[in-house]
């Protein structure tokens, strides 16, 4: 074995990891396909990327030093400045020093005669270690449309998550993007400013709230900076560890007054306030959903000037919420833009790519630039592009057809000593808050295996059954569940992605936290360690 712990990946999960083994003495080796850190602020350099949790929520609470030291410019961190924080932690730490860039991992297979981990690079070189932890992400496997004739396309093309290093302009030229999720919200909106032409593709729109995102001063950031014991205690009680929370009542407990004030409150404060912020039963209670709903649409009208694109604008196959809601800074209003055209391609479907552009069913349309804005294979999707083996050689990609089966969404049957940082079933929200958490769990087992001589940890099968019946219990009666989208497993750009899954944990932050430091506080005598 080269080193005790292999991390796969040197985004926000792989950097704090490697930094908490390296504290219990540990050799690690982190493996990156990048050029370097970050992840996801690494990869997503599209223009308009950018935090929609508020910076000062985001960012690592592990060092006071690093705390006071930084400053973040703005409410919503723009990608280039998140990717110089990541940095900075990465030199600050030295952390570089046992990170191996540009090694993409193809295969991990576990060894049960060595008790022990080997992955395999592309380019085949091979590494071994006691522990296997996946810090991978659940959305960073980019996938491309079915389209006909991607390839011949002979202007400038790319994915948002593979956008090039190198500046690139809009200036006079005719664009195109597919895609109107949370990603190419943010692309449309700030490529409409310089394109000669923009031209959105849309098959499904998504409901969008506003992002009111502003510059931070050196006295703001001072008074932050004295926050940060309250900002960090605020995430850790809220339910998806946000600045915000659902409010406690029923949107039934109020006057219509009282709820369209609510509402109002909501839309014009920063942030998720008015998916994460609003009454408790919009996200399970049909009439509750359709009120939220119709005062949204309100504002689409409102904003968009031709009534005729405003409904192409407002969603009728799912309600406010039950997808990931897209933050937006003047998004409606591009589309009263002369230069932006909205095509609706759930009535008149993309046939192919040509040469000079895209050919509907009923246009043809001339380009000098697409942008794929068409998501990722989400949550296992990172996983199943890894040949990841387990014990007598079971493949994970088969252990999982139908559905991942998890245990606090850490471990995996079958799979000893291999850890999932945000893998299925682990409290997403605010990602690097349970990030922080994850990795700190993680590192706990580690060092109670390495105070016990222990050299195998496996979870059991009893565990992973409650485990995985209690995820798909607390997801029973979200409406989210009922809506096809990345949340819910769905990608048909994917095969066998075509069906509705429980792939993410649907309760409580605290209330995972609890569960998992329940298994701690006993001596991890859940699991099988030996």
């Amino acid at each position: 074995m080269d080193c005790d712990a292999i991390v796969i990946g040197a985004g926000i999960s792989g950097l704090y990891q490697l930094y908490r083994l390296r504290e219990l003495g540990l050799k690690v080796r982190v493996f990156e396909a990048g050029t370097g850190v970050g992840g996801t602020w690494y990869w997503n350099r599209y223009p308009g990327a950018r935090f929609d949790s508020e910076s000062y929520s985001y960012g690592y609470s592990f060092s006071q030093e690093l705390l006071d030291e930084w400053h973040w410019t703005e409410h919503f961190s723009p990608q280039p400045q998140t990717f110089k924080y990541l940095n900075y932690v990465a030199d600050k730490f030295d952390l570089r020093r046992d990170i191996q860039f540009k090694s993409r991992v193809a295969a991990a297979h576990y060894s049960e005669a060595t008790r022990s981990w080997e992955i395999t690079l592309e380019d085949g070189r091979r590494h071994g270690a006691r522990f296997l932890i996946t810090a991978i992400g659940p959305l960073s496997a980019p996938t491309m449309p079915r389209i006909e004739g991607i390839d011949t396309f002979e202007g400038q093309s790319c994915h948002t998550a593979r956008w090039p290093h190198e500046p690139v302009g809009f200036e006079g030229k005719r664009v195109a993007v597919i895609g109107t999720g949370a990603t190419g919200v943010q692309t449309i909106q700030e490529v409409a400013k310089t394109a000669g032409t923009l031209t959105v593709f849309q098959r499904t729109p998504n409901w969008c709230a506003p992002l009111h995102n502003a510059r931070i001063g050196e006295e703001e950031m001072r008074e932050i900076r004295s926050r940060y014991p309250e900002i960090f205690e605020r995430c850790r009680e809220t339910f998806a560890c946000f600045l915000h929370t659902p409010d406690p009542r029923a949107t039934s407990e109020v006057t219509p007054e009282e709820r369209e004030a609510l509402f109002e409150k909501l839309y014009d404060n920063r942030g998720f306030g008015m998916w994460q912020g609003n009454f408790r039963d919009i996200l399970v209670d049909r009439k509750a959903n359709a009120l939220v709903s119709d005062f949204v649409a309100r504002k689409i009208r409102q904003r968009v000037k031709d009534p005729k694109v405003a409904e192409m604008l407002i969603p009728r196959n799912h309600g406010f919420g039950t997808r990931r809601v897209p933050l937006e800074t003047r998004y409606y209003e591009v589309y009263n833009q002369p230069n932006v055209t909205l095509v609706d391609i759930s009535r008149t479907p993309i046939e192919r790519i040509m040469p000079t552009g895209i050919k509907t069913s009923d246009s043809e349309y001339e380009f000098d630039m697409i942008i794929y804005a068409t998501g990722f294979d989400a949550i296992t999707g990172s996983f199943d592009r890894i040949d990841i083996r387990g014990a007598d050689g079971l493949r994970l990609k088969d252990k999982w057809k139908g559905g991942p089966k998890t245990w606090l969404g850490v471990q995996v049957e079958g799979f000893p000593n291999m850890f999932m940082v945000m893998g299925p079933h682990t409290a997403l929200g605010n990602i690097p808050r349970s990030i922080e958490y994850n990795v700190e769990w993680v590192t706990g087992l580690i060092r109670h295996m390495r105070e016990h001589g222990l050299t195998r940890a496996e979870c059991r099968p009893e565990g992973v059954k409650a485990w995985t019946e209690h995820v798909k219990a607390l997801g029973e009666g979200l409406l989210s569940n009922e809506i096809d989208s990345w949340m819910t497993g769905i990608n048909r750009n994917v095969d066998g992605k075509e069906t509705r899954i429980v792939a993410r944990y649907s309760g409580s932050a605290p209330a995972y936290r609890a569960r998992c430091d329940e298994v701690a506080a006993n001596g991890y005598r859940e699991m099988a360690l030996s």
